[in-house]
């Protein structure tokens, strides 16, 4: 079987956002043609309620999914439609935001906010789909312990346990892995997928060579990959999904394929018919 082998190593940048939520952004703007179908990701790692309390206050998606992920920590969640809840330890929130939807992310003080939101593009076809949540509490994430890890199935499936969340438009493999020191761990992956691996704690050696946390380590094609915890053990979230090989044209908190749906939707925040049942002054809070 072909494993694969590391592309990319990428650390990401320090950065603020929102009112002022201090953040690494591992992935982004530069990183999609590597990445596709994933369009960024945002890690949370602090202790300090100052650095993340501000929060994302009212702001538009359009043509995306966000899967926002707690390992610990809690975030208050609403939107233009009504809906409102939070995101605790070891839940996640699937938000499908396709033609448009407004909403806030508030987290609140805890001991370790720790976590990770995934921006997944929507092929051009589902762009403008209508926009939905999927809330996951931690007790419907499915688990699986095996030989020194410890696996929850967040989408996707692992060796024939299936999540109850599978990706509606793009077909996410999400998992959450703990490894104890020295374990190897392998994972068979379709060839044709973009697969990625996050290093929340400690480290891991792949092919000879270590990586500290805080890195992002992205494979070339393949059938499967293998990686071994360091001597502190490691912890890491590994994403796998088919690439859409479309045209992106990115903007803010708007994805979609050209320029011209850019400025429409642009136009649209400005007139007030972005989002069905959504108030435009939402987004100047």
């Amino acid at each position: 079987m072909n494993t694969r082998k590391v592309a990319r190593v990428v650390t990401g940048i320090r950065t603020e956002d929102g009112a002022g939520v201090k953040l690494t952004r591992v992935i982004g703007h530069d990183d999609v043609k590597d990445f596709d179908p994933f369009l960024m990701l945002d890690a949370f790692d602090s202790r300090n309620p100052d650095d993340y309390t501000a929060g994302f206050p009212w702001h538009p998606h359009r043509g995306i999914e966000t899967v926002t992920y707690l390992i610990s920590g809690n975030i208050e969640h609403g939107d233009s439609l009504g809906n409102q809840g939070c995101i605790s330890d070891g839940s996640c929130q699937w938000m499908t935001a396709g033609g448009g939807i407004i909403h806030r992310e508030m987290p609140k003080p805890s001991q370790h906010m720790l976590g990770a939101q995934l921006w997944i593009n929507l092929p051009k076809k589902d762009k403008m789909t209508a926009p939905a949540y999927n809330d996951i509490r931690a007790e419907a994430i499915a688990k699986v312990a095996e030989n020194g890890a410890r696996i929850a199935v967040v989408s996707g499936e692992y060796k024939g346990v299936r999540a109850s969340m599978q990706g509606d438009f793009v077909k996410t493999t999400y998992l959450d892995v703990e490894l104890e020191s020295g374990r190897e761990w392998t994972l068979e992956t379709p060839p044709e997928n973009t697969v990625f691996l996050y290093i929340v704690l400690g480290s891991l050696r792949i092919d000879g060579v270590s990586h500290e946390n805080r890195r992002a380590v992205l494979f070339g094609r393949g059938e499967r990959i293998c990686v071994t915890a360091g001597e502190k053990g490691a912890r890491f979230l590994l994403f796998s999904g088919k690439p859409l090989g479309e045209p992106v044209a990115w903007a803010g908190p708007i994805v979609m394929n050209t320029r011209e749906e850019l400025a429409q939707a642009f136009r649209e925040l400005d007139d007030g018919t972005f989002a069905r049942g959504c108030d435009t002054a939402h987004g100047n809070e």
